[in-house]
């Protein structure tokens, strides 16, 4: 199922951007993946230079999901790799939004899946296993729930309270 536009879903749904139930996301994430929008229903994670959590949930059959990393906006390493990449691509995401960093970008954007993040850095992360899954996040001042939907393509990144048509 292909993604609506960003634009299109914000001009729908102006109502719902005004009562808050869809909102945006800061426009300050890169681009990579082979899908340039992509859409689905969040799965969360907070962690902090450290992505065993990120690969346990990875590892679980993504049904079309999207996961959502608070990295909490950290850039002194990757949380998300070419392994990991290629990891979520087999099981089955739609995407993944990283507010930190990845590496490894030549094999990410080999896969099948849409991936935003801060930008890069060769250095991989902790593996400590820090953090929490399934939890309400806030990144750039925007709450993010598990179970809400996000819609992302070049125009940027929507978070609904519910699934969302054009």
């Amino acid at each position: 199922m292909a993604a609506p536009a960003t634009a299109d879903v914000c001009d729908a749904n102006a109502a719902h951007v005004t009562n808050g139930d869809l909102r945006v996301l800061q426009p300050k994430f890169e681009i990579y993946g082979q899908r340039r929008a992509f859409s689905g229903q969040i799965v969360t994670v907070k962690v902090f230079e450290d992505n065993v959590l990120v690969r346990q949930l990875l590892e679980t059959k993504g049904e079309g999901r999207v996961l959502v990393i608070d990295g909490n906006g950290s850039r002194r390493c990757a949380l998300l790799g070419g392994n990991l990449g290629q990891l979520a691509q087999n099981n089955g995401w739609a995407g993944i939004v990283v507010n930190g960093c990845i590496r490894d970008v030549d094999e990410i954007n080999n896969c099948d899946i849409g991936v935003r993040a801060l930008g890069t850095n060769p250095l991989k992360s902790n593996k400590k296993g820090m953090g929490d899954k399934h939890v309400v996040l806030q990144i750039g001042g925007t709450l993010i729930h598990e179970g809400e939907w996000l819609y992302a393509d070049g125009d940027g990144i929507l978070v609904s309270k519910f699934e969302l048509s054009v």
